[in-house]
């Protein structure tokens, strides 16, 4: 967009129906002519794989009341076209970013004005709560409001549907489609109290009840003995976590106080996300102090998590999303009855550990792979009315227990880890044995992620660039070692560079391409969803013949990591 259009979308927010705040500010950046000018209004805002997420503040390209007000009135549209002869109903709940309430209200609103009934939570409370609830109470539909675990400059609107899980083809084209076409003159504020219900605590016990039945599996075992560090990262899981485990029966649980109040500055972290070992620092500390078994923290909006387990050497060990899904998936597996469910299955993603698939053929189960994003692991559920779903996860830290919920959810995912614990103390080993053990027979397979942070206008098309130059120039060999097939899910097309023969995918089309390499390597290139980055996934494996000899595998596997990483030159 040039600048010219840009400035013709800009002056366009200095009269009516914006309110005077919003004509002011906007006239300022019309003034300065900066790059926060440029940014504010050169797009409108997208949905990316995580909903709508972007930074506070007026403009196209922004998070405000008028563009999640355009949102709405376009939902709001698309449900009262798709359910003519019903009461539409919609939950709404929000996490603990600045203007997160605020904004949640004026979505309730938006859609009371509207003839639609807006449930909303009272207080701030769990994103897997919100799914929750939109399945118990019959929704048509539900809207969270979070930036899961960006800035504190950031918000965002995730939609749900009546399944409980985010929307997915065909209904979010259609929906995008109507809210493209809505304007801002067409967003009706004019609330209507009688349509907007506040929530009690019956949804969160219900929540608790049903967390507590799907993941309580590791049996008769003395759970008291299971030392517990827990933080919710300034977030919303303090409001559910402590009372899901107590409920479970797990007694010796430590919060972190320093980060136990919700507060969208997230004042002791660098950033709120369980992925980066520094979010996780002052849990470790504690866990030091008073020799606990497990640390466990979640991100603002209560879907994922990050957990620490004791070493072999008796260190607290922070295990990556993949090692922590596989745990917890072998240990569903283990506990499980799966002669009693309807042709079992597991759910994981094109960018997750391929050892998922190692694990799903031990249990003689399926394991089925979505795009990246949960809701493609919610849709399997949907898609597949005959078969059960056990669990499962994503590298990025999320997982989800049965299908009572529709998307990650860290509340019952924080117990099933502790299960982890409880079961292998119950069994004289430790968490960290039972992963080493699960190596040995599936395969040691070590992943690792590279983010390269690319913001704004010009970042973006450094972006777009790279990916254009992967598909046009895609590498033979990566680190001396022959590609074998590319993945493009662009195009649906899988190219297998030995037979020379090309294949459709039949999968959703994204911006993704993976390519696999002879020794059984997998390398995966991505743009972010959601920020402003684009991420290389890469997956190694070795044979590990004994627990004892998992130090020096590892070695290998991080040096084929690193020699990966040297040949894409994106170190």
């Amino acid at each position: 967009m040039d600048k010219e259009h840009i400035l013709k979308t800009a002056q366009a927010w200095t009269r009516e129906p914006f309110d005077q705040d919003t004509i002011s500010k906007t006239q300022k950046l019309i003034t300065s002519q900066s790059d926060e000018f440029l940014e504010s209004f050169y797009k409108n805002l997208e949905f990316g794989t995580g909903g709508m997420r972007g930074i506070m503040g007026v403009g196209t390209n922004r998070i405000n009341k008028y563009t999640l007000g355009k949102n709405t009135q376009g939902l709001s549209a698309y449900l009262k076209k798709t359910f003519p002869d019903e009461q539409v109903k919609v939950a709404i709940a929000y996490d603990c970013r600045h203007n997160s309430k605020e904004l949640a209200i004026t979505v309730a609103e938006v859609f009371s004005a509207n003839g639609i009934l807006a449930y909303i939570f009272p207080e701030l409370r769990p994103t897997p709560l919100l799914s929750y609830t939109v399945k118990r109470k019959g929704c048509h539909a539900g809207i969270v409001l979070t930036a899961s675990h960006n800035p504190p400059e950031y918000n965002g609107y995730k939609v749900y549907w009546q399944d409980g899980g985010q929307l997915v083809p065909p209904q979010d084209k259609e929906v995008l489609d109507i809210i493209e076409k809505t304007q801002f003159t067409d967003i009706n504020f004019d609330k209507n109290d009688d349509m907007i219900k506040y929530l009690d605590d019956s949804d969160d016990q219900a929540f608790i009840e049903d967390s507590v039945k799907a993941g309580k599996i590791a049996g008769d075992v003395d759970r008291s003995k299971v030392k517990i560090v827990f933080t919710s990262l300034h977030g919303t899981s303090i409001t559910m976590v402590p009372d899901t485990l107590k409920a479970a029966g797990y007694t010796n649980v430590h919060i972190v106080q320093e980060q136990a109040v919700p507060n969208g500055d997230f004042p002791t972290v660098e950033s709120p996300n369980p992925e980066e070992p520094e979010a996780l620092a002052l849990a470790v500390q504690l866990a030091n102090k008073i020799h606990a078994d497990i640390v466990i923290g979640t991100d603002p909006d209560c879907d994922r998590l990050g957990i620490a387990v004791r070493d072999n050497d008796g260190q607290m060990k922070l295990l990556n999303g993949n090692q922590t899904m596989i745990a917890m998936t072998a240990l569903l597996l283990e506990q499980t009855d799966l002669k009693s469910l309807r042709k079992p299955f597991i759910g994981s993603t094109i960018v997750s550990t391929p050892m998922m698939h190692a694990l799903a053929d031990g249990y003689d189960v399926e394991c089925k792979e979505g795009l990246t994003g949960f809701k493609w692991i919610a849709k399997m559920i949907v898609d597949y009315p005959d078969q059960d779903f056990v669990g499962g996860g994503e590298e990025s830290f999320g997982y989800m227990v049965g299908d009572f919920v529709r998307d990650k959810d860290a509340v019952t995912a924080t117990l099933l880890a502790c299960e982890l614990i409880a079961f292998a103390k119950a069994n004289h080993t430790t968490a960290y044995k039972y992963l080493l053990e699960l190596y040995v027979k599936y395969g040691c397979y070590q992943e690792r992620l590279v983010s390269l942070v690319k913001k704004g206008i010009s970042g973006a098309q450094e972006i777009k660039q790279m990916m254009i130059d992967l598909r046009e120039n895609p590498p033979t060999e990566i680190a001396g070692k022959k590609v074998t097939i590319i993945e493009d899910y662009q195009s649906s097309q899988r190219t297998n560079k030995d037979l020379s023969k090309t294949e459709t995918m039949d999968i959703p089309k994204a911006n993704v391409l993976i390519f696999y390499l002879e020794d059984g390597s997998k390398i995966a290139a991505r743009p972010s969803g959601t920020e402003p980055k684009i991420k290389f996934y890469m997956s190694v494996k070795e044979q590990l013949d004994h627990a004892d000899d998992y130090p020096a595998v590892l070695d290998k596997l991080n040096n084929k990591l690193d020699a990966i990483l040297k040949s894409l030159d994106i170190n």
